[in-house]
């Protein structure tokens, strides 16, 4: 059994390395690594293991100056201490490890004779006259405007930028397969959109130009070269840290990068010949993609809408083993074209939940079409499919009046009024609408809490009067808080903020605006404008009665100590839970954001002087970046 799966993952191996050095990589970083690992450790021996893929037979075909092997890699931070712990360094360099295709540029004299692919490892596919078109690719090397007489081997990564891919060439996959496709392309079109990033270099006529790694990064960088940015770190647990920082920042960078090269000071010459060297690593980041069999679709019911969420064969994104993901709605199931059997791009990029990024299209699966529903499971209405939402249209819907007292609770923030409560409560027909909450009087809620006997005995119940108590307290509340309580399919109290800040200040602009008017508010398209005004005019009724009756009294806007300020806040807060540091915001007037955009008031952070990607930000817009005790300061 052993020996014919580590037939079949050579034969695998061995088909996506010559696609990939092809330009045309047919699967992800993730997948292609879950197979390696896995013969690895069948096979730790296998000579497999120790070959670089071959390119095309498309160019002549030229020896490399310098090796160009595979490095060994780390997954994780205990791989990575268990390989420092065999390497202990004075000081530990640490390189960004660029996600494109290798090149090593071959000079004479200090012109450029050269530009060579990784190949096999020893020789590449010569694509000089591409890459002369290249950024980064210098003609001939100079320094302080004279010409150095280098001869020898300089090694970089040839990237495409996320503005190029995004312009040019968006039908691509990434920008990886990208730029290893136009590299070799021989009639050398697109090379133009191309970049050099380099990183190492080789003097092979015996002249010294550099002494330690430090030292030749500086050397290229004063030859006029796009050198990759290097740190310095005392201690392998820096690495660690540092390596945390860049999986933060790295979404902001103009090109990919993969994880980290970690190596020594001191050049060593023995170990960069080997086909795998054993004095530096590849510290890669946690995998963010991966490639798996959908198996089936289940329908998630929140209140009336049906959304669609993907099962399928169980993957590791970013060290967390996912078997689901959210498939958004039915228009972007239709979009990508996935069905029961496909192969499917799972991925998790920042995001807490996963989703299905595109299909893999391959000939001869055999796949089924997914099923819609069709009627509500509660009451049997038949559902409405409007592409961006399925959902069930009868606002008497059990599910959808349960779901919307529980909304109703969670953002008003009724806290002694509980989940448990209201359900009984739903469930014995005593709440039927929102306003059925204010209606309740303490002896409704009685029987809640005592049982007959108690009853009898006229015990009061301090539990009934608390929750009886706690709903008079929450009938002043702000417009964004009382319109987003109401469980509008696209209107929580971010986005009421949003059209209350366009305008739309009162409950009765809310409710008489149109389609057109909330589509040209940013951030609202058409289809999200006809969903809010839809769902305004289904509760409209209700809204108005509520503070026409004054059962509800609304906040004028700019009431409130923080009122017409903003707040985002990173990090861990002492004092309180982040929510309970938002809803305090809330309630004085202010309101939440949950990044840093030019309009933010303040960003709020016990780690003031962080580099992390929300301060760097923060700094370069002039936003005040607060500690928690000068937040609450600002709540005085």
């Amino acid at each position: 059994m052993a020996e014919s799966r580590i037939k079949e993952l050579e034969q695998l191996i061995t088909r996506y390395q010559k696609s990939y050095y092809d330009g045309e990589g047919e699967i992800s970083d993730a997948e292609f690594d879950k197979l390696w690992d896995e013969l690895k450790e069948l096979d730790p021996a296998n000579a497999i293991l120790h070959r670089v893929g071959a390119d095309s037979g498309n160019f002549e075909k030229v020896q490399h100056v310098m090796p160009m092997g595979s490095q060994e890699k780390a997954a994780n931070p205990e791989q990575f201490l268990a390989w420092a712990e065999k390497h202990v360094y004075d000081a530990y360099l640490v390189e960004y490890k660029l996600d494109g295709a290798s090149l090593e540029l071959q000079y004479e004299g200090g012109y450029l004779k050269r530009a060579v692919t990784r190949g096999d490892g020893s020789i590449g596919d010569d694509i000089t006259a591409n890459a002369r078109k290249m950024g980064g690719v210098n003609a001939a090397i100079y320094k302080d405007g004279q010409l150095v007489p280098f001869t020898g081997g300089i090694r970089g990564e040839v990237i495409m930028t996320h503005e190029v891919h995004k312009i040019h060439f968006p039908d691509k996959a990434n920008c990886r397969n990208a730029a290893n496709g136009l590299m070799k392309r021989k009639d050398g079109k697109g090379s133009e959109y191309l970049k050099l990033i380099v990183y190492d270099a080789l003097s092979t006529d015996g002249k010294s130009y550099f002494n330690t790694e430090e030292e030749k990064i500086r050397w290229l960088m004063d030859c006029g070269f796009n050198v990759v940015r290097l740190v310095i770190c005392k201690s392998p647990d820096r690495v660690i840290a540092y390596r945390a920082k860049i999986m933060e920042e790295r979404k902001d960078l103009e090109y990919d990068i993969d994880g980290l090269v970690v190596k020594e000071s001191a050049i060593n010459f023995a170990d960069a010949s080997r086909d795998r060297p054993d004095r530096q690593i590849a510290f890669k980041f946690s995998l963010e993609e991966a490639v798996s069999t959908l198996r089936k679709v289940e329908w998630s019911i929140s209140g009336g809408t049906y959304t669609p969420v993907a099962i399928f064969d169980e993957v590791e994104l970013n060290g967390t083993k996912v078997q689901r993901a959210s498939l958004a709605n039915p228009d972007t199931l239709r979009k990508l074209g996935v069905r029961i059997g496909s192969h499917v791009v799972v991925v998790k990029r920042g995001e807490i939940i996963p989703k299905i990024e595109s299909v893999v299209e391959e000939k001869g699966l055999e796949t089924t079409e997914i099923e819609f529903p069709k009627v509500c499971e509660v009451c049997g209405t038949l559902l409405v499919d409007e592409g961006s939402r399925l959902f069930c249209p009868n606002k008497a819907c059990s599910k959808r009046v349960l779901h919307q007292l529980l909304k109703y609770q969670q953002v008003v923030d009724i806290r002694d009024l509980g989940e448990t409560l209201i359900t009984s409560l739903f469930n014995d027909k005593r709440l039927k609408s929102i306003s059925d909450i204010y209606s309740l009087q303490v002896e409704d809620l009685v029987p809640y809490f005592l049982n007959e006997e108690s009853m009898e005995a006229d015990k009061k119940s301090l539990g009934a009067e608390k929750v009886y108590n706690s709903i008079q307290n929450h009938r002043r509340m702000r417009l964004a808080t009382f319109v987003g309580a109401f469980d509008i399919e696209g209107v929580g109290e971010t986005s009421a903020e949003k059209l209350i800040g366009a305008g739309f200040n009162t409950l009765e602009k809310l409710l008489t605006a149109t389609e057109e008017q909330i589509a040209a508010v940013y951030g609202f398209a058409e289809i999200m404008a006809h969903i809010i005004v839809e769902g305004l005019a289904e509760n409209a009724e209700e809204m108005r009665n509520l503070v026409e009756t004054g059962v509800i009294e609304l906040e004028s806007a700019g009431e409130g100590k923080l009122a017409g300020k903003s707040f985002c806040f990173t990090g861990e807060l002492v004092t309180m839970k982040r929510a309970d540091a938002e809803q305090r915001v809330k309630k004085n007037g202010g309101s939440i954001k949950s990044s840093v955009t030019k309009d933010l008031s303040y960003l709020v952070t016990n780690d003031t002087t962080s580099g992390s990607s929300k301060n760097q930000k923060a700094a370069k817009l002039g936003i005040p970046v607060i500690d928690e005790m000068q937040f609450l300061e600002l709540l005085k």
